[in-house]
């Protein structure tokens, strides 16, 4: 079994320099969700100049929406969505400072060399372990586009969320690309 190397997100931009394909990582921290839609809303507010709703350099964005909560409080199954959906928006987005991307599958050449030229990382979280997942969220709060429902952007607090590292900055990788 290989050793699981635990990474703050403050400390991301270090930490991913010295990451192996096939590394198991905990991360602990801020990340931010968003999925297709909000991907889109952020790449139209970078080519207006206007402000985002989160500081997008040196932040980890989780490809994912929650289920609804539980009438307990507590936050529903949380996994991860297909990355593919967001292969258009990534590039820009690792331009403008991103540092490390959350999901589930390959991505596509032009994310592969975005992740290489910006010195980022891509990493998978287990598909199928949402509820799982879910119990790494610490707090969860709806910050930009409500409008979008489940696929509003997200900051979670989390404390080691279980995560693969699929793509290191060097670009090697574990996965195939897709089309």
């Amino acid at each position: 079994m290989s050793e699981i190397i635990r990474i703050n997100s403050e400390n991301i931009r270090s930490a991913l320099m010295s990451l192996q394909p096939g590394q198991i990582v905990h991360l602990s921290g801020t990340i931010y969700t968003a999925r297709d839609a909000a991907h889109k809303k952020l790449c139209q507010l970078i080519q207006n100049g206007e402000p985002l709703p989160f500081p997008l350099q040196d932040s980890i964005i989780y490809y994912a929406g929650p289920t609804p909560q539980h009438p307990d409080g507590q936050i529903g199954s949380f996994g991860p969505t297909t990355s593919k959906r967001m292969d258009a928006f990534a590039p820009i987005l690792m331009q403008n400072g991103l540092a490390a991307m959350i999901g589930k599958g390959g991505r596509n050449a032009a994310v592969r060399t975005a992740i290489q030229e910006n010195k980022c990382v891509y990493f998978c979280a287990y598909g199928g372990l949402g509820a799982l997942i879910s119990k790494c969220i610490v707090s969860c709060e709806e910050i930009a586009f409500p409008e979008l429902g489940c696929e509003s952007i997200k900051r979670l607090t989390v404390l080691d969320m279980p995560l693969l590292t699929a793509i290191t900055p060097d670009g090697n990788s574990i996965l195939k690309d897709t089309q």
